[in-house]
């Protein structure tokens, strides 16, 4: 989950923007060694160290990943405030990222660490999580901020809005089509799912080509038929999306009636082939793409 940040340190600045966090935009983003070992012998590594240096002043970030709850973590995490502030002499920011809202409460705390009745340390960390990172549905968005799509991606793989986040951004990274970062955001992406629901729709979206159902693709193949006369694009579109849907319900391990295939087959609108693609994913039977 951390990883996003390292591959694009300004992630945090259009996160924070996005939050309405009064912190300032980076003029200068550095990696540090996320080596955090004392010269005996117990080692500790954060996930990611960034240092951060924006037009009023510098400051570290240290970001970690965080899946469940663990009270051993505030220990560690105090530990990494208190080391590298030590070492580098500027304030330190620690961020949390985590995939649930349950997890997210726990880690937002505050943290004490010390005696019951005198906790010489309260953590509070930014937590960046399902219940504060926007949901990015749109593909123009996606398109436009890739690392917020994707930490968007990650913070809800396990709520219901997974799937049409996870379709913007496919679309988004087929948009991008071979540019280097499509390439990192779809593993970082994958690694960041982890063995939820979200991980397994976004391995059926990698699979295949999900251009022409987007509404501004299809849009496109109708104008260019009604403006060009390119009906032979449109027809290909149409033949995709049917075989498309009849893939998805065989790779989830549904064969569909005769008559279902039937009905499938014999689609011609490109409106209703991408409402029934969206429903395969969750469905139980080839019949309930036909739900209204």
């Amino acid at each position: 989950m951390h990883r996003i940040f390292r591959h694009d340190p300004g992630t945090f600045a259009r996160v924070f923007h996005a939050l309405d966090l009064p912190f300032p935009d980076p003029l200068e983003v550095e990696h540090l060694s996320v080596d955090l070992t004392e010269i005996e012998p117990i080692e500790r590594r954060a996930d990611t160290v960034l240092r951060i240096v924006t037009a009023e002043s510098s400051f570290l970030l240290v970001v970690e990943a965080q899946n469940k709850k663990d009270d051993s973590r505030p220990c560690a995490w105090a530990y990494y405030l208190a080391f590298l502030h030590a070492k580098y002499a500027m304030p330190v920011v620690l961020v949390v990222v985590c995939r649930n809202r349950t997890t997210a409460t726990w880690a937002e705390g505050p943290l004490s660490i010390g005696h019951a009745t005198w906790p010489c340390v309260t953590l509070r960390p930014l937590v960046l999580g399902p219940h504060n990172v926007p949901a990015v549905t749109d593909v123009e968005a996606a398109v436009t901020d890739l690392p917020l799509a994707a930490l968007s991606a990650i913070t809800h793989a396990t709520r219901p809005e997974i799937g049409a986040i996870l379709e913007a951004l496919s679309a988004a990274l087929h948009l991008v089509g071979d540019h280097d970062d499509a390439q990192i955001y779809t593993e970082l992406v994958e690694l960041g799912l982890g063995r939820t629901r979200g991980a397994r729709i976004w391995r059926n979206l990698m699979s295949i080509d999900l251009s022409f159902f987007r509404g501004e693709t299809s849009q496109r193949l109708r104008e260019e038929g009604r403006e060009q006369g390119l009906e032979q694009g449109l027809e290909r579109g149409i033949e995709q999306g049917r075989a498309h849907v009849l893939r998805i319900l065989r790779r989830r391990g549904i064969e569909p009636s005769p008559a279902a295939e039937a009905k499938i087959s014999a689609c011609r609108d490109l409106d209703e082939l991408d409402a029934w693609f969206d429903r395969a994913f969750d469905a139980r039977t080839a019949d309930d793409l036909f739900a209204s």
